[in-house]
């Protein structure tokens, strides 16, 4: 008998899905306001992924920039560090009363999750980030590193675990710059949370996790660590990892599959080079059962609702497959590799400007030495900004 014919992927109907969620969220997803940066992270990411960042006009995109750039919270010098960007803007008031606006400030301070997203999505855009006080960002992610090594979303009240000591690794690697983030308690942190059965859990003595796993193995390899696993480990990570394919990818064992992890546990798999050890075939045919065929998008299940959460990492998913008409995914930092390089080249600039301060200083200080024999000691330099 013949093969039955693949399911088709449908490029434009997912490209038409993602883009609506630029111009208004649905009343179902209106409890996810706060959070309205992460689906712009969904959308844009995901048109980046469908090669279809071209539907964005450019007035949209300057306003998207700007939008992003409008969340960003920089402290004066004598407040606590939150520097970093907010999940929406609820805490920005439109009014001029002073009074009100001092007030508010006690509310505004940066989420670690809202900083990681909103700076991939202007490195997806193709933005110069010359908005951005680098030093800032990261003194705010600095701040918020607790005595055990992992780190809080924000400086106020706020769980602490893996998801964001994932979002600081992102946040420092893309800026380029650590500042005082203690890589080596954070490091401890990850390893302590490695499991018996060899995955990670979301905080310590906790349950092996595929989401969690992704998150300690990228902030790892994001942070110049992943080499401090020996061999053994990473065999048995990537055996855990592997056991998580049914036909799609669970998160846990004995727990359904979900479109979702078809990026976790593919991305995690990807980092430790191992990806190849599964089934590609099963896994696309699994993802496709969410797909909705009339409005595009994927769900987590399928006959489910889809979202831009499912939809993002769904595409993901078929990209580490080499799906036709899907641009090559950055595991580790979770957007395209075309972000990516622009990034890069962001950084080779930065660290280039760095190089010419610190010779201009320096030569500034030559300069200005007494021509008598005095020991001068050379001025404390900044650290890129």
């Amino acid at each position: 008998p013949n093969e039955p014919e693949p399911e088709p992927l449908l490029l434009s109907k997912h490209s038409k899905n993602l883009l609506r969620f630029l111009h208004l969220l649905p009343a179902r997803m209106a409890s996810h306001d706060n959070t309205r940066s992460t689906i712009v992270f969904f959308a844009v990411c995901g048109l980046d992924v469908l090669h279809s960042l071209h539907l964005i006009p450019a007035h949209l995109r300057e306003d998207i920039i700007n939008w992003t750039y409008g969340g960003l919270v920089v402290p004066r010098d004598n407040e606590k560090h939150c520097g970093g960007f907010m999940g929406c803007r609820a805490m920005l008031p439109e009014t001029e009363d002073v009074q009100v606006l001092e007030c508010m400030r006690q509310y505004q301070w940066g989420h670690l999750a809202m900083t990681y997203t909103s700076i991939a999505v202007l490195a997806t855009l193709g933005d110069d980030m010359s908005r951005l006080n680098r030093k800032s960002i990261v003194d705010g992610v600095a701040a918020v590193q607790r005595p055990d090594g992992s780190f809080s979303a924000c400086i106020d009240g706020s769980e602490n675990d893996m998801r964001f000591v994932y979002c600081a690794a992102t946040i420092c690697h893309m800026l380029d710059y650590w500042g005082s983030v203690n890589k080596e308690s954070m490091f401890q942190f990850i390893m302590r949370s490695l499991r018996y059965d060899h995955g990670f859990s979301q905080e310590l003595e906790g349950e092996s996790h595929g989401g969690t796993t992704f998150c300690a193995l990228a902030a790892l390899q994001l942070s110049g660590q992943l080499h401090r696993l020996d061999a053994v480990t990473v065999e048995r990570i990537k055996r855990w990892l592997v056991f998580r394919q049914m036909d799609g990818f669970q998160g846990r064992p004995n727990k359904p599959v979900d479109t979702c992890y078809s990026f976790w546990i593919g991305a995690a798999l990807r980092i430790l080079n191992a990806f190849e050890l599964t089934d590609y075939a099963k896994n696309r045919e699994f993802i496709l059962t969410t797909q909705d065929k009339l409005i595009g998008g994927f769900s987590k299940w399928p006959q489910g609702t889809p979202d831009p959460f499912h939809t993002y990492l769904g595409l993901c998913g078929l990209a580490f497959t080499n799906e036709p008409g899907l641009a090559e995914v950055m595991p580790s930092l979770n957007m395209s590799m075309a972000a990516y390089s622009h990034l890069q080249q962001l950084h080779e600039t930065w660290r280039t400007n760095k190089t010419l301060s610190t010779e201009l200083a320096q030569l500034k200080v030559s300069h200005e030495a007494p021509t008598t024999e005095t020991t001068t000691s050379n001025p404390q330099l900044i650290s890129a900004q």
